[in-house]
């Protein structure tokens, strides 16, 4: 089974931590954290878009394709998922969050090699001690699954993937490729 993965680079949070600012936007040393993420992203998949629910303009300057979530409210990550998946041309989805300038370079490759060697829906990281669901690669084949789980008023990502059958993948030798930045203190003191 081959199949062909689109990515989103997921900036569609209130970021209350970072006090309401627009994370993705933020910089880290002369680059904006959504920039540092597509550098990152870009040898991994064929095409990228961002799910941003606010600043759109400052975010389409990149030239990347840019969308808000379907749900209004900032209803948390699935929110964005749904929405990648509903503008995918894919048959998955690489779904990455906005505030991780380390992730794995091999993100994609070992997460679509989950998904095609176990034939499941989802795959997501785990650093070995946490899991990160935010990391994953989701069929488009769950969209509609998604929008009537979302529709009931759920929003806990770990439930809906394990109800789908969603794998952990083992990143364990690259723990720091999951260091997130929440805080503008976090910001401050990361080295990069």
């Amino acid at each position: 089974m081959t199949i062909t993965i689109s990515g989103v680079i997921l900036a569609g949070g209130q970021a209350k931590r970072m006090g309401g600012v627009d994370k993705g936007l933020q910089m880290l040393g002369n680059t904006p954290l959504y920039q540092i993420i597509y550098q990152r992203l870009k040898s991994q998949v064929s095409t990228i878009s961002i799910n941003a629910n606010r600043n759109q303009e400052l975010y389409a300057e990149s030239g990347l394709k840019v969308f808000s979530d379907i749900l209004a409210n900032f209803q948390g990550p699935l929110s964005g998922i749904l929405s990648g998946l509903s503008h995918a041309t894919t048959d998955y989805v690489l779904f990455v969050p906005c505030d991780c300038p380390f992730l794995p370079l091999n993100l994609a490759e070992k997460l679509k090699s989950a998904v095609e060697n176990q034939r499941v829906l989802i795959a997501y990281a785990h650093d070995g001690q946490r899991e990160h669901p935010t990391f994953c690669l989701i069929s488009c084949q769950l969209l509609t699954a998604l929008s009537d789980y979302l529709a009931k008023g759920e929003r806990r990502m770990l439930q809906f993937m394990h109800t789908h059958g969603a794998i952990a993948v083992d990143f364990s030798e690259q723990p720091e490729a999951f260091t997130n930045v929440n805080t503008l203190d976090d910001l401050a003191t990361i080295q990069f």
